[in-house]
């Protein structure tokens, strides 16, 4: 039986506790605090939940945004923010680094990987 929670499914042989964290929105702590609320125990693999847990499950996560809504909503502020001008909406904008990181080394994913690496140093002449 496949386990589908906010159009994702979970995986069989997980442990609910971790299993949870595969939704968007989802982390470590939030999984514990929602299945300390419903009373499941955390260590239950998710192919052995009643029907019944899944369902408390699914109202305790009905209280908190994730997957499309939550994405969507962080879509929206980020466009707000370019919309407005504001300095961290220009960074998103250039596709730089938005929470004062350095520039100068580092940030390679972010402002994309360039070719040259390094010193730029071209190797020696080899020796005969």
């Amino acid at each position: 039986m496949v386990v589908r929670i906010s159009n994702v499914n979970l995986p069989d042989n997980k442990r609910v506790e971790i299993a949870l964290t595969y939704l968007y929105g989802i982390g470590l702590s939030l999984s514990q605090k929602i299945l300390a609320a419903t009373k499941i125990d955390p260590n239950t693999k998710v192919k052995a939940l009643s029907t019944g847990d899944l369902e408390k499950i699914r109202k305790a996560l009905s209280a908190y945004r994730v997957e499309g809504d939550l994405r969507m909503e962080i879509t929206q502020n980020v466009k707000r923010l370019k919309d407005i001008g504001t300095y961290r909406g220009v960074r998103h904008t250039k596709g730089l680094p938005v929470r004062g990181q350095r520039t100068k080394t580092n940030a390679r994913t972010k402002r994309g990987r360039k070719v040259t690496v390094g010193s730029g140093r071209k190797p020696s002449a080899q020796k005969t």
